[in-house]
């Protein structure tokens, strides 16, 4: 289990007690929080790579990335540390697995309680990527995803922001990945979305333009 994680302390320590058990390895990216979010899954037994600042999340992923690539894993599941990604929904996610490389959860399954406009800004970026990649793309920005060893080899990343998950999802597809999909739902609370929701979307905007050359 890869988790990246700023300033996630108030929800870090469920999410890795409900993984530990199930007996699951845990990786905590710490992208530069200033609060105790590595000392807390540290003390709950995840291994935990520290960023000395923040990165961003794409960043976060892609340090994950290079440490299963080290690793003896056949690849990792990504969530969130926002306390988002029901752990009930795993072994789902293992047997799609069984005929895809990149599994993806489908919040559009169940969006109930889901934020408006996160539903639209989903919507959007998901019509993008299917326009792009020939492929129905249900839902484009879920943090829940198993992906196998061989994609983190032959997709190389450049980006280090939210639209990583994006860039992965392209490159992925036109390089002939499987794609697979879990209907998940998702738990929304008070929390603060760390998307700029302008920023953001430039940066989106300027991935999807460049992924028309690849």
């Amino acid at each position: 289990m890869l988790i990246p994680a700023c300033n996630a302390q108030a929800r870090i320590g469920q999410i890795i007690s409900q993984l530990r058990e199930r007996s699951l390895d845990v990786v905590v990216v710490d992208d530069g929080s200033e609060d105790e979010t590595a000392t807390t899954a540290q003390r709950l037994g995840a291994k935990v790579i520290r960023h000395p600042r923040n990165l961003g999340k794409g960043m976060a992923l892609r340090t994950g990335f290079e440490y299963v690539l080290k690793s003896k894993y056949d690849g990792a599941i990504t969530l969130d540390a926002d306390g988002q990604h029901d752990p009930s929904h795993i072994p789902l996610f293992l047997k799609v697995a069984e005929g895809a490389d990149l599994v993806i959860g489908s919040r559009m399954d169940a969006r109930e309680g889901m934020p408006w406009p996160r539903v639209l800004s989903n919507r959007l970026t998901s019509v993008v990527i299917s326009a792009l990649t020939n492929t129905k793309v249900r839902d484009s920005q879920c943090g829940y995803r198993l992906i196998k060893r061989e994609v983190m080899e032959r997709v190389k990343l450049d980006t280090t922001r939210f639209q990583t998950e994006s860039e992965l999802l392209i490159k992925g597809l036109k390089a002939n990945f499987r794609l697979g999909w879990v209907p998940i739902n998702t738990v929304y609370e008070e929390e603060r979305s760390l998307i700029n929701p302008v920023l953001d979307t430039i940066r989106f905007m300027i991935l999807a333009f460049r992924a028309l050359f690849w």
